[in-house]
């Protein structure tokens, strides 16, 4: 590992909105602020907003400047890139934030039930040949159940066109409630205060001529959730490069 990477990790350790739980502590002691986030860390009752695979931290900083009444976590593995989204929170003063630095799919032994109220799914990977591993797979579904609210929101933004149209499917195939679906955001006149946060690979893709499509929808508790039979065509996601498009430049602050 690089000293630059080490050098984030020991900032990151500094910060007390910052929480790098390795796993095996996580397994010998579980984790103190499960189902106490709102008492013991954010002070209020506010919602809590997760953003799954935060990368830079764009997004979960972006809404947190906008949104003072709703608290934020920003949810990544990958800690030399959730350390810009970090440091940025810091010198801004933002009290509404914190970075978990995790797996998804231990997301149940960080948050107890009902405590989630909306999740938001940025531009992740869109796994075309491993249904299992996709964020909005029922297998992921399920998993999001055990801590949202019931009812709760589920928000995807991908430039794929396999995975916004695969999760499409699931939506529909189980009949949970639509609250946006379009396939072309930024044409659509949909994006207005929230959805006009770009990170800084989103505008890089819009500059290459993507398209954004965005996929709102609400979860229950109960519906038994079935995968659909078929899947749609592979798009050509792989050709565009996601780690070494000027990856060392200034973190971009969301406009205002």
């Amino acid at each position: 590992m690089g000293k630059n990477k080490l050098a984030k990790f020991s900032e990151m350790e500094t910060l007390e909105f910052v929480f790098q739980y390795p796993f095996a502590r996580l397994e010998a002691e579980g984790f103190p602020l499960r189902g106490r986030w709102h008492r013991d860390f954010f002070h209020n009752d506010n919602p809590i907003v997760l953003e799954l695979g935060c990368g830079k931290g764009e997004y979960t900083v972006g809404l947190a400047r906008r949104f003072p009444e709703l608290n934020f976590i920003g949810i990544d593995i990958k800690g030399a890139r959730m350390w810009r989204g970090a440091t940025a929170a810091r010198d801004l003063g933002l009290k509404n934030v914190a970075f978990l630095r995790t797996h998804i799919e231990l997301l149940d032994r960080f948050f107890a039930p009902d405590e989630v109220s909306r999740i938001w799914i940025t531009f992740p990977d869109p796994q075309m040949k491993k249904t299992r591993k996709r964020l909005t797979s029922t297998r992921f579904m399920d998993l999001y159940r055990r801590v949202l609210k019931d009812g709760g929101e589920i928000h995807l933004k991908t430039d794929s066109p396999f995975l916004y149209l695969y999760t499409r499917d699931v939506v529909t195939l189980n009949g949970l409630p639509v609250l946006t679906d379009t396939a072309d955001l930024y044409s659509s006149g949909l994006a207005g205060d929230i959805l006009s946060i770009r990170t800084f690979y989103e505008q890089q893709w819009l500059d290459r001529g993507l398209t954004i499509k965005y996929l709102a929808w609400k979860l229950d508790h109960d519906t038994a959730l079935a995968e659909p039979v078929t899947e749609p065509e592979p798009d050509s996601y792989r050709s565009f490069s996601r780690g070494l498009v000027n990856d060392l430049s200034p973190f971009q602050f969301p406009k205002l």
